[in-house]
């Protein structure tokens, strides 16, 4: 009885030498005017000021905040966008396909995580 192998292919990876993954938080993106899927990956986070004035108080140090660039500091968020990504249909299906595999990875790991903190609680309980 002969055993055939399947056909089979390596891929060797090669990094960029600037390869740096990035921290995303968010993503914003839609459709480009060829069709292509086009997602733009964010960190988003409280704004920082370009310029601050305080008061100078009477001792000499810094005293309270009277002028922000921007005006509305405390209420502006930032949207840093670091890097994006465009594909076409049978690349995002595979991203997708990918994604959910790995969502269902992670929701195992947090279960047992969750079942490990109870069964750990609930063995402290019965030994206090």
């Amino acid at each position: 009885m002969s055993h055939q192998r399947k056909p089979e292919i390596n891929f060797n990876y090669i990094y960029n030498y600037a390869y740096n993954p990035v921290y995303a938080n968010g993503v914003q993106g839609g459709f480009t005017p060829r069709g292509e899927l086009v997602a733009h990956f964010y960190q988003e986070r409280p704004a920082l000021p370009k310029e601050l004035t305080h008061e100078i108080s009477p001792e000499g140090g810094i005293g309270a905040l009277v002028d922000s660039d921007p005006k509305n500091l405390n209420g502006t968020m930032v949207r840093f966008i670091e890097t994006g990504v465009t594909m076409n249909f049978q690349t995002a299906a595979m991203v997708h396909a990918w994604l959910g595999e790995q969502l269902g990875q992670m929701q195992a790991i947090m279960k047992a995580q969750q079942e490990f903190m109870e069964g750990g609680a609930a063995e402290a309980a019965q030994e206090g």
